[in-house]
């Protein structure tokens, strides 16, 4: 009694796989098989029941070339032409567009378990990811090649632009009006940002070109930190943000790109008073630990809400917080792609309401000086 109700659980088991299973004698025929077999391959019981041999259900399942080469593979290993009876797994994919898996086991017996489990949903799910990812890099590069075709096409006629600007601005040409005089004034800040901007792109067009070197020379860090403010003092003072720096007297050298350190500071510290309150302030610190020079931006502005601080160093994303607060969302690309270029690494907390704190970690010298960017 035991023995067949183990025996009907086992033949009930078998017939509710979702997977096709066959077993096939030391002789090449069918001796076994699930209702799922018949299914996935359109074979009627009668043809099942006739016990087949592998040749025969060879013939009756492989329609195409493909399937028949995986069939015949099949029928090697049941028949035992092969040079060892091995277990074996494999794909195939069928004149209809079904994907299957196929795997077969030899048994003590002489026999083979051949087993097949329809993959075609997942398979897809596959496909249209890889395609998906495969277009929307193709998007990426052409948004890129765009960008950067612009950038380089506008920088002649904004150089032109600010060139004109400053003439109009000199006494010697002509003495302008106090309104026209404005108007200048703001032709000439609105063309600058603009061609900073423009300068960022073309400089993260080198960086994805992997063809941007670093000039590593020694720089006096002090005078570094402090030509880097010198650029933002009439944008600090108009945003009336207190700015404090704590830069030891004794802080030294340390062997860097300077035009990019200074960039890097540049960006950091014009990010801070964009998201800075007037009469707010911004702390800006430098240190020495070992053999690395760590500098630190400290606002305590709007911050950066939660879901925004994962992707702040990603191109074209910034945080609109106000009409102020707009940016172009290159300023910390470029401090992440630069400090990474010098071996360095960078790291933020913010909190919204609270301020953003950006620390930068360089290595006081670089391993290989002139180190090529990658992307």
């Amino acid at each position: 009694s035991r023995y067949n109700a183990l025996t009907r659980v086992q033949g009930e088991t078998l017939d509710n796989l979702s997977e096709a299973v066959a077993v096939f004698g030391s002789d090449g025929r069918l001796r076994l098989w699930n209702p799922a077999f018949g299914r996935i391959w359109g074979l009627r019981e009668d043809q099942l029941e006739g016990v087949p041999h592998v040749n025969d259900v060879v013939e009756a399942c492989a329609l195409v070339e493909d399937e028949r080469v995986a069939w015949e593979q099949l029928s090697g290993s049941v028949t035992g032409l092969v040079d060892n009876r091995m277990q074996a797994a494999s794909r195939m994919e069928r004149h209809d567009g079904t994907v299957l898996d196929y795997a077969t086991v030899p048994l003590p017996d002489g026999g083979t378990l051949v087993t097949f489990v329809d993959v075609t949903d997942s398979v897809n799910v596959e496909r249209a990811l890889v395609e998906k990812n495969e277009a929307l890099e193709q998007t990426d590069q052409l948004k890129n090649a765009f960008i950067q075709h612009v950038s380089y096409e506008l920088r002649s006629p904004l150089t032109n632009i600010i060139g004109f600007a400053q003439l109009l601005s000199n006494p010697k040409f002509g003495e302008l009006s106090a309104k026209q005089g404005e108007y200048a004034a703001y032709i000439r800040s609105s063309s600058a940002e603009l061609l900073l901007i423009i300068d960022d792109i073309l400089d993260l067009a080198t960086l994805d070109a992997g063809i941007m070197q670093l000039d590593i020379s020694e720089v006096n860090v002090a005078a570094t930190v402090d030509a880097a403010i010198e650029g933002l003092k009439d944008r600090i003072a108009e945003a009336r943000i207190s700015l404090q720096t704590d830069v030891p007297a004794d802080i030294g050298t340390m062997f860097a790109d300077e035009k990019r350190l200074r960039q890097v500071l540049f960006n950091l510290i014009s990010n801070a008073v964009r998201y800075s309150d007037e009469e707010g302030t911004i702390r800006v610190t430098c240190n020495r630990e070992d053999e690395k020079v760590i500098f630190v931006v400290e606002d305590n502005g709007c911050g950066i809400p939660a879901d925004v601080i994962t992707q702040v160093f990603n191109r074209f994303v910034g945080h609109d917080a106000g009409s102020r607060r707009q940016g172009a969302g290159l300023g910390l690309a470029i401090v992440k792609s630069f400090v990474e270029l010098h071996g360095g690494k960078v790291e933020i907390e913010s909190s919204e309401g609270r301020g953003t704190i950006v620390t930068c970690t360089f290595p006081a010298s670089p391993k290989a000086t002139g180190r090529i960017a990658a992307e």
